[in-house]
């Protein structure tokens, strides 16, 4: 394992998709979801996000309530106009809120594709969204007419890219069939590995990219979650099973095995963490793309070191013998919402 300075580089998401920075910023726990989040400091970690060349910026309409769409034009609005230009907005749709914040389940019907978008491109202050997704396949709408509503939008000029969120093989077929697809944006980690045995094979033979979200695992394995830490009353967190009980001992006792590897090579957790799904795309044939979910510029800057970090196979082996396939404790989201994950079916 070593690590070489070097710039920001880029991959092309897919045969059709386009190309970014090997790094996305997730925006999402700027605005909701992780506790309270500082405005300021989201933003000014959006323009250092820019100003090292990271160009694919992640949110979702339902993020906050419209909230993050919000922010993100804030910062690009107040960003130099050439990190303004070549950033790249990928929105998810189609969750359905209630005013207390729940979750009630989600709207893939074409004249609601179209109104999601209407809404979001007023929020973002653009005339065009980068990449645009349903959030979570709406069980009572097939994924057919949801993937024509928007290449209707891109066909409009209006969306520039079809992604998809969570789908397993057979639904990315069926939607690779009627349009176009840039990329399927799905959990991938180090203990979360579940799409490399049907999922990645199948986005890698169609020629669709894999934008990786979770990537530490909302923040389990990036070496700073502690086991006595409490987390605030609107904090996903509290409800995630990996994060309850002996699951978050046996699941930091992963973190520690890690941290050994990493300290030993001079880097951290986070970022060997990352770096382990950036080596999988050499390994897999395909475009993979970490999305890293930082709030502030001290771990922007941690998650980018990431990029200077080369394994090697003797380093992949020892990191996956360390953390093996399948060795966490607990499902990665409640069972209610893992109800919802067609790529979990």
């Amino acid at each position: 394992m070593t690590t070489t300075r070097r710039p920001v580089p880029t991959r092309r998401l897919g045969t059709t998709g386009p190309e970014v920075s090997a790094l996305g910023l997730g925006c999402m726990g700027m605005s909701a979801l992780y506790g309270e989040s500082d405005r300021a400091e989201s933003i000014a970690t959006i323009h250092t996000a820019l100003d090292a060349g990271v160009t694919l910026l992640d949110t979702g309409d339902f993020y906050g309530m419209g909230h993050n769409e919000l922010l993100i034009a804030e910062a690009l609005r107040t960003a130099p106009a050439a990190a303004r230009e070549q950033a790249l907005t990928s929105v998810k749709f189609g969750a359905l809120r209630t005013v207390e914040g729940g979750f009630t389940g989600y709207d893939g019907r074409p004249a609601a594709v179209k109104n999601f978008a209407a809404y979001s491109l007023q929020r973002l202050g653009t005339d065009h969204i980068g990449i645009y997704r349903i959030a979570r396949v709406d069980p009572d709408v097939p994924i057919e007419e949801t993937v024509g509503a928007i290449a209707e939008l891109v066909e409009a000029g209006h969306v520039r890219h079809i992604g998809l969120s969570e789908v397993g093989a057979d639904t990315l077929r069926r939607a690779a069939a009627v349009a176009p697809i840039a990329d399927l944006q799905i959990e991938y980690s180090l203990i979360s590995r579940s799409i490399e045995e049907k999922i990645l094979p199948t986005a890698r033979e169609l020629g669709i990219g894999i934008t990786a979200y979770g990537v530490l695992s909302r923040g389990l394995i990036s070496g700073h979650f502690t086991r006595d830490r409490e987390l605030a009353a609107n904090d996903f967190r509290g409800m995630s099973p990996r994060f309850q009980g002996d699951n978050l001992q046996r699941n930091l006792d992963l973190v520690e095995r890690l941290r050994a590897l990493a300290g030993a090579k001079g880097v951290t957790v986070a970022q060997t963490a990352i770096a382990w799904v950036l080596a999988q795309a050499e390994r897999h044939g395909a475009d993979i793309v970490p999305l890293v979910g930082a709030r502030r510029r001290d771990r922007l800057t941690e998650a980018l070191g990431a990029l200077d970090v080369t394994l090697d196979a003797a380093d992949l082996t020892a990191i996956e013998e360390a953390v093996p396939a399948g060795a966490a404790a607990g499902d990665r989201y409640p069972a209610a919402q893992m109800a919802h994950l067609d790529s979990e079916h």
